[in-house]
C-alpha cells in the first residue's frame, strides 16, 4: 500500500490539469531523485549503480526481464530495503535521513493484494486512511474521493471478497492513494485482471499523472508503458542499460523493424543464418518462432526467406512490426519482456 503509515496532512485542493510529456510548475522539480543505487545479496550483485529521476506529474516506465534488479530497486526507492550505496531522495526528504517525511510522500501498491475480504471496500480504506492518521471528515472525504479515481463507488459497501481480482485490485490501488502522495508506486498493476478492471486501472494512473502526481511503473505488458509512460528505463543485470522517452529509446534501433516468423526446422539454425543478413540488427529463436530486428524490414522480406530454406527449414508464417518499445527491449536485452531467463 504505502511505504509508511506517517501521518499525511489533510487533502487539499486538486492539483491543476497537466498535459502529458510535460512537467508540472509546481512542487519541487523533481519528486523522485535515486543516485549511484547499489545492493548485493552475498557475492550477487542485485542493483549496480542505478539512478532514476522522476518529475511532478511524470509517468516512468522501469522495464526489465525477471531477475533483472527492478524489484531490489523498487524496495530501495521506496525504503523497504536499504542500499549498500547510493541515496534517495522523495520530495526533498532523504530517505535514509528523514525517513518518515519521504516515506509518507510514496504511496506503494504491491504487486500481492493486501486487503481484507471480510470488509467491505470502504472499510479497508479506512483502516488504511487510519494508518496515515487520517480521521473524520478528511478521511470519509479521502476514501469517497478515492472511490470515485478507482470506479468502485456503486460497489463500496459489497464485501471485497466477493469483487472478482480486477476489482480487488483497484481497491489496492486506491488504499495507496490516500493521503495524497507525491510519488505513486506501482508494481505489475494489471497482473490477471480482467479487460474492464485494467481499461480502468489504465485510466486512473493516467489521471493521477495529468493531475501532477510522479509515476513509477513496472509491467511485464509493454502496450501499457507505450500508452502510459512519458520517460522508460530498462534494466538488465542490475544496470539500467538505456533510459528515455520512446522516440529517444527506437533511436537505439536506427528504426529497425520487427520480423516474427514462424518455422517448421530448427529455429536457432534459422536465427543464426539470419544474422548474416545485411540489416538484422538481433536475432532471437524460441521453439517455433525466430523474432528478427531489421534496417527496412520489407525491403528484406525476399532475402529473409530464402535464408530460411537455405537454413533447412519451412516458413509458415511472417508478420512485420514497425519499430516499438518491445523491439527496443530485445535488441538490448537479447530477452523478450516475459522471459523468465
Amino acid at each position: 500500500m504505502s511505504a509508511s503509515s506517517a501521518p499525511a496532512g489533510p487533502p487539499g485542493p486538486s492539483r491543476p490539469a497537466r498535459a502529458r510529456g510535460t512537467q508540472a510548475t509546481t512542487g519541487p522539480e523533481v519528486v523522485l531523485e535515486a543516485a549511484g543505487l547499489r545492493r548485493a545479496f552475498g557475492d550477487l550483485t542485485a542493483v549496480d549503480g542505478v539512478d532514476v529521476r522522476i518529475a511532478p506529474g511524470e509517468a516512468y516506465g522501469l522495464l526489465g526481464p525477471n531477475g533483472a534488479g527492478k524489484t531490489t530497486t523498487i524496495s530501495m526507492l521506496c525504503g523497504l530495503l536499504e542500499p549498500d550505496d547510493g541515496a534517495v531522495r522523495v520530495a526533498g526528504h532523504d530517505l535514509a535521513r528523514e525517513p518518515a517525511a519521504a516515506k509518507s510522500a510514496i504511496g506503494y501498491v504491491p504487486q500481492e493484494i493486501a486487503l481484507y475480504p471480510d470488509l467491505t471496500a470502504r472499510e479497508n480504506l479506512a483502516f488504511f486512511g487510519r494508518l496515515y492518521g487520517l480521521r473524520g471528515r478528511a478521511l470519509a472525504g479521502r476514501i469517497d474521493a478515492v472511490l470515485d479515481i478507482i470506479g468502485l463507488a456503486p460497489r463500496a459497501d459489497d464485501r471485497v471478497g466477493t469483487y472478482s481480482g480486477g476489482m480487488k485490485r483497484r481497491v489496492n490501488i486506491g488504499a495507496g492513494l490516500l493521503h495524497e502522495p507525491r510519488l505513486v508506486v506501482l508494481d505489475e498493476p494489471t497482473v490477471g485482471v480482467d479487460p474492464q478492471s485494467r481499461h480502468a486501472i489504465l485510466e486512473s494512473v493516467a489521471a493521477l499523472s495529468a493531475e501532477g502526481t510522479a509515476i513509477l511503473y513496472t509491467s511485464h505488458y509493454m502496450e501499457e508503458v507505450e500508452r502510459l509512460c512519458d520517460r522508460v528505463g530498462i534494466i538488465d543485470h542490475g544496470r539500467m542499460i538505456a533510459e528515455g522517452t520512446r522516440r529517444e529509446l527506437l533511436a537505439e534501433l536506427g528504426e529497425a523493424d520487427r520480423l516474427d516468423l514462424v518455422v517448421d526446422g530448427d529455429a536457432g539454425d534459422v536465427a543464426e543464418a539470419c544474422r548474416g543478413i545485411a540489416g538484422v540488427v538481433d536475432a532471437a529463436a524460441a521453439d517455433r518462432e525466430v523474432t528478427l530486428l531489421v534496417r527496412h524490414g520489407r525491403a528484406r522480406l525476399a532475402e529473409v526467406v530464402a535464408t530460411v530454406a537455405s537454413a533447412g527449414a519451412t516458413l509458415t508464417s511472417v508478420e512485420l512490426v514497425e519499430p516499438d518499445l518491445e523491439a527496443v527491449f530485445l535488441a538490448l536485452t537479447g530477452r523478450a519482456l516475459r522471459d523468465d531467463g
